[in-house]
């Protein structure tokens, strides 16, 4: 039995170890001596997408979130599937995953490339992080320094994703679970609730609010009945799968802290989102960053900078990417 102890705690020793490694080894300016000007680059290719299409700016801050919820922030998202992989970016989970986001990544990193001292020094995982700041900040929210120092996944799996990302329809337990299992608390998975602010949902993600809730209530009592009525006209029954609604319907171009505003009036578009309101444990937090915006993008730098930390790749365990879709 001691035996056994002592093996748990160095375990548990090493695995801190080793995570306070990976955390040691990020560091902000991390390239100040290998590609000076990546940040800058990476900005420029990240405007320059956003000029083209504003869904480049969800699209990067959500394909950030399901890389480091899966096998950590290394980029393992963006690998294609080949011969007999099937990789992450094609379990159903991801097939939502906007292409827009993807591209970012891929015109960044070329980016990065054409200039002869940074070729192939900059890891995906780092480019993706550095284009999720910069979308962030593009949409009005917070600017803020980012961590480096990751490196490329080595592995890409479907198999990995099930159970890993958070579903539409999770009470606060669970996502609280979700989040903890990732170093992350319940403040900080609010926090990130909040990047709802931007983006959209496709219908069916939510449809069981607005037609067949419960034998009792076909719509979700939780929600506005103005709102309800508005997504109905939005998706009627048999919609096709491929129409979106935006996830705040006031303010959907801009990151702010309008999100729990709508909370407040019954305007979350998931239960997952609502839920944030509806339980007493959480919703001090909702009203708080509701009437002060400062204080909920002080608390979303903080999360992003937790979240950026999860399971990152150091030494044998990565490398840098020739390609973002493809191993070496």
């Amino acid at each position: 039995m001691g035996r056994v102890t002592f093996i748990q705690v160095f375990a548990l020793c090493s695995l801190l170890i080793f995570s306070n490694l990976a955390t040691a080894q990020l560091k902000q300016n991390y390239y100040a001596n290998i590609c000076p000007n990546v940040e800058t680059i990476v900005r420029n290719a990240v405007t320059a997408k956003v000029r083209q299409t504003f869904v480049t700016i969800p699209g990067t801050l959500r394909l950030f979130f399901h890389d480091c919820f899966v096998e950590g922030c290394d980029a393992s998202v963006m690998i294609a599937s080949s011969g007999s992989n099937t990789a992450e970016k094609d379990h159903p989970d991801n097939l939502s995953l906007a292409g827009d986001g993807f591209d970012t990544v891929i015109k960044a990193k070329a980016a990065v490339d054409a200039v002869a001292s940074c070729k192939n020094k900059v890891s995906c995982a780092d480019i993706l992080t550095m284009a999720t700041r910069d979308v962030v900040r593009m949409a009005g929210g917070p600017s803020y320094a980012v961590e480096l120092g990751r490196l490329d996944g080595l592995s890409s799996r479907a198999a990995s994703v099930g159970g890993k990302l958070p579903k539409p329809n999770m009470n606060l337990d669970q996502l609280n679970a979700m989040f903890a299992a990732n170093g992350l608390t319940q403040a900080d998975m609010i926090a990130l609730s909040g990047a709802h602010t931007l983006g959209f949902s496709h219908c069916d993600q939510f449809a069981n609010r607005i037609y067949n809730f419960s034998k009792q209530n076909p719509v979700d009592p939780t929600l506005d009945p103005t709102y309800a009525t508005q997504l109905q006209q939005q998706c009627p029954k048999n919609v096709d799968p491929r129409i979106a609604v935006n996830m705040d319907p006031n303010t959907p171009r801009t990151f702010d802290n309008v999100y729990y505003k709508n909370l407040q009036q019954g305007q979350g578009l998931f239960t997952s989102d609502q839920v944030l309101f509806t339980d007493s444990r959480s919703k001090p937090t909702v009203n708080s960053w509701a009437s002060n915006l400062q204080a909920f993008n002080n608390a979303f730098v903080s999360a992003m900078t937790k979240l950026g930390r999860v399971g990152v790749k150091m030494g044998q365990n990565g490398n840098i990417r020739l390609d973002c879709s493809a191993f070496n």
